[in-house]
């Protein structure tokens, strides 16, 4: 009986605290970096699902197939690099070939190189918003007006139904990641 009546009590305590109609105070620093954290989650989780790191990260062969350099992650071709070897007779015939980490591309277009997406000034992470969202929307390269069209195998034709909430989140992410300086080469496009 003792017992069952002090669970009753500390519920009845519990239940009065709850009911405490005064109002929350809102600290809005914590809240904007609350928001921020979650929007740059939310841009992290975008670039996963969107494949970026397919292209964008340099990897390194690992026993169980190709690793992302974490300390190159989304930094694109790297400069360092000699410039991969294709059989262009292939790729001007529409032969579409990958280097082995997949961060150079050839085809009938010519040779690509996926871009550096961190901070660094070398890299898209350092763009505008407006900048990003153009090269996702309109596949403009460095999401510049009178920019070209980014070359394959960029995919930004299916990431132009992006919400603008979401490139934000991406934009946040890009800008959150560790910059990395890597200059990538300029395509070498077939002449037609």
């Amino acid at each position: 009986m003792k017992t069952a009546l002090c669970i009753m009590l500390i519920a009845g305590v519990g239940f009065f605290v709850s009911c405490n109609n005064s109002p929350e105070v809102i600290n809005t620093q914590e809240r904007v970096g609350i928001n921020d954290s979650a929007l740059v989650r939310k841009g992290e989780h975008l670039v996963m699902i969107a494949g970026c790191h397919d292209c964008h990260s340099p990897k390194r062969m690992g026993p169980n197939g190709p690793e992302i350099i974490l300390e190159k992650m989304l930094s694109g071709y790297p400069s360092e690099r000699t410039l991969p070897k294709f059989d262009t007779a292939l790729a001007k015939r529409g032969i579409a070939q990958m280097s082995e980490d997949m961060t150079a591309a050839a085809g009938p277009w010519g040779i690509s190189f996926a871009s550096n997406l961190t901070p660094d000034g070398t890299g898209a992470g350092s763009w505008p918003l407006e900048n990003l969202k153009r090269a996702l929307r309109h596949g403009k390269a460095k999401g510049l007006e009178s920019g070209r069209l980014l070359l394959p195998p960029m995919p930004w034709f299916n990431y132009v139904n992006f919400t603008d909430e979401e490139i934000e989140a991406i934009h946040a992410y890009l800008k959150s990641i560790t910059p990395v300086q890597n200059i990538v080469p300029q395509p070498v496009l077939f002449k037609k």
